[in-house]
């Protein structure tokens, strides 16, 4: 990770709506080849160190058409876009026919402009990589269809939904092993060597045009994950998993690529100890959103060396949009929580102006939304004053109340300290209630001195005796959702 931050700022843009928003907004078409400067100022905001350039590969005509005519996805464009048309849809980002950048989007010439113009202003790029799958027109499919999950003519029948005739073969469409095939795609076989071999290659190509690659649902393709979904059809697990000397090979000739694995059902560790920089975090996703401070405390006991490759995040293109599962001051909590703590952090376009629709990935434009210009505010001062927190030793800080009064139970709050540098508390009400209580601080030096505390949220000074702060602790009162980010002096 050579010239990247330990702990990273990513911002995903989708890229071909945010264009085609661009395009509205200038009153001309724009591709990656032409955004003017000023828009790749506004992108570069304080605090974010990379932009993930979401979907800019060459989408499947094959997965447009099978777009066009699904029902259930037809349902969902009209959901999201009042005034869909069937023009607003331009197929999925994640049924790649090839890794070259599309034409509509400006091409290769475009991406290595867009590239340029964001590491002119210090920020690093990030695109995708799909391993479990192509478009059902990939032109593996017949080149290559040992790559692929192979079926007879009694399996097409049996499942029609589940397979697809390819070049005179019957290939498996792409599946996870909890919910139906996605019908669009071809699922590519990962005990094969050949894909194996051809997987290294293509994630060799693309680290050479970013600084960063997302693979799609990385945990797929382990070992025993493909073998429960798979069984007999993808034959006998090899000795080796997938990833490791993918990872080694792309790494002997890019050892600054950053890898980040889209990663559940517990595979976090495992694909860390595979090679990946980073793994989402989606545990801590799901306790935020729909849990208490307690389960969010419990998350956030685990190792430094672990946390540390984690990235969090509070929606992006999968997920429904954070102002609409964490309406009101539930959502700034979180935002203050994912912005102060370890590991690298995940933003999304449309998410700091309180974008409520989601939009599907098919879809080449947004649905109008007035910007909420106060939560814009907010996540800019944010990212400025949590960038330079995040450095050093950071622990989790005990909480304690009283016998009367057990609201401390919903406080979390946390510690960083940098050597010479000021210190830093975060003390967050994750409730929707007002707590009190006392936070036991870290700091062995508090006794015999005056301190004053400085709220980077608001602005606020507190003087506080250090003999009390080291004898009972940082008293808080936070209303509901409320926090401190203090600078400790």
């Amino acid at each position: 990770m050579s010239g990247w931050p330990a702990a990273p700022a990513i911002y995903e843009i989708d890229t071909w709506p945010w264009l085609t928003g661009l395009g509205r907004r200038l009153g001309r078409p724009v591709t990656l080849a032409d955004v003017p400067g000023e828009i790749w100022d506004e992108v570069a905001a304080t605090g974010l160190d990379a932009v993930w350039l979401m979907g800019v590969w060459e989408r499947s005509p094959a997965g447009l058409a099978l777009a066009h005519a699904n029902e259930k996805l037809q349902v969902a464009f009209h959901e999201a876009l009042p005034d869909f048309t069937p023009a607003d849809v331009v197929g999925s980002p994640y049924c790649v026919r090839r890794y070259r950048v599309d034409d509509r989007l400006g091409g290769p010439d475009g991406l290595a402009a867009a590239r340029a113009e964001l590491n002119r202003r210090g920020l690093r790029l990030v695109l995708d990589y799909v391993p479990n799958h192509t478009a059902p027109d990939h032109p593996a499919t017949v080149e290559h269809p040992e790559w692929f999950i192979q079926g007879t003519p009694e399996d097409l029948a049996a499942d029609p939904a589940g397979w697809f005739p390819a070049g005179g073969r019957v290939l498996a469409h792409g599946r996870d092993p909890y919910f139906p095939p996605w019908p669009d795609v071809a699922q590519l076989n990962a005990f094969d060597p050949g894909l194996r071999e051809a997987t290294a290659s293509a994630l060799i190509g693309i680290g050479e045009q970013c600084d960063g690659v997302r693979c799609d649902m990385a945990m797929l393709l382990t070992n025993e994950i493909f073998a429960r979904t798979w069984g007999r059809f993808a034959g006998p697990a090899p000795e080796l998993e997938f990833w490791p000397a993918i990872v080694e090979r792309v790494r002997a000739v890019n050892p600054d690529l950053v890898l980040i694995a889209e990663a559940y059902w517990d595979m976090e560790w495992t694909l860390q100890q595979q090679g990946f920089d980073f793994c989402y975090d989606k545990r801590l996703y799901d306790r935020l959103v729909h849990e208490d401070a307690d389960a969010v405390r419990k998350h956030l006991t685990a190792g430094r060396d672990y946390q540390d490759r984690l990235i969090r995040f509070l929606e992006n293109h999968d997920e429904p949009r954070a102002a609409t599962t964490m309406p009101d001051g539930r959502g700034r909590a979180a935002a203050i929580a994912v912005a102060t703590l370890p590991g690298a952090i995940l933003w999304h376009d449309g998410q700091f102006e309180g974008r409520r629709a989601h939009l599907p990935v098919f879809l080449a434009r947004y649905r109008d939304e007035p910007a909420d210009l106060g939560l814009r505010e907010f996540y800019h001062r944010l990212l400025e004053l949590a960038a330079p927190i995040r450095a050093g030793d950071w622990r989790l800080l005990d909480c304690h109340g009283w016998a009367d009064n057990p609201t401390s139970r919903d406080l979390l709050a946390w510690a960083w300290h940098d050597g010479d540098r000021p210190r830093h508390i975060v003390v967050i009400n994750y409730g929707a209630s007002s707590a009190q209580g006392r936070v036991v601080l870290p700091f062995p030096d508090l006794a015999g001195q005056a301190w004053r505390l400085t709220n980077r949220l608001d602005g606020r000074v507190f003087e506080r005796g250090g003999d009390e702060l080291a004898a009972s602790g940082l008293f808080v009162d936070l209303p509901a959702w409320g926090a401190h980010v203090l600078t400790v002096e």
